[in-house]
């Protein structure tokens, strides 16, 4: 497998994987990165069948066009993401590039349409969790209550050794694991909801 994150501008992380036999790929979250996805793939020889937003919000989504009218690419989001999309997935389905199972996790919480997706050890979290952070969930279709189930009851399920690729680079480092968060991160620290949902109300 071949599998490549990616920040050229700003500090949103972008990401590719394919198959590195029969050279299929999708594309995680575009972003502001759409030009150096594009170099790279056609440097590597890809064919990108899939663009697969994590969110709905305008700095993940930005590339999406650039992506699509490139290598016409299939637009994936969650059946309830605002995305303009060409497949509508739901938690624990699966998306397939070559031989590379991509699994789904609807994990809502910074916005409702959110997924992480995990495929063989890797778990890319685009807004739900980041290196020593989680989400905003303030925002519109935010939920501190679907976050404290998303985190707690969803990626802390997961094995330490699971790594974790998170959507923006907020962290001391621009990967770490569901191990080192569990230790590290200070949002997940052992809470009830209702303390978690106080503790995502302060400022």
């Amino acid at each position: 497998m071949l599998f490549k994150q990616i920040k050229h501008r700003g500090d949103n992380f972008s990401y590719v994987i394919a198959d590195d036999i029969t050279k299929e790929a999708a594309v995680v979250d575009p972003s502001f990165n759409a030009d150096a996805i594009i170099k790279f793939v056609k440097d590597t020889g890809l064919k990108v069948d899939y663009v697969i937003n994590t969110h709905d919000h305008g700095d993940h989504i930005a590339g999406n066009e650039d992506i699509q009218s490139s290598f016409g690419a299939k637009i994936v989001a969650h059946r309830l993401s605002q995305v303009r999309k060409d497949v509508g997935v739901v938690d624990g389905g699966v998306i397939k590039v070559g031989a590379i199972d991509i699994r789904v996790l609807h994990t809502p919480g910074h916005t409702s349409d959110s997924i992480c997706l995990l495929l063989d050890n890797k778990l890319l979290t685009g807004d739900t969790l980041f290196v020593g952070e989680c989400g905003r969930t303030d925002m519109p279709g935010g939920s501190a209550k679907d976050m404290y189930h998303s985190l707690f009851d969803k990626l802390l399920k997961l094995d330490d050794n699971v790594e974790v690729y998170p959507g923006h680079d907020y962290g001391s480092k621009p990967s770490s694991t569901i191990g080192e968060e569990r230790k590290t991160n200070y949002t997940l620290e052992k809470r009830t909801l209702e303390e978690f949902t106080e503790f995502m109300s302060e400022p």
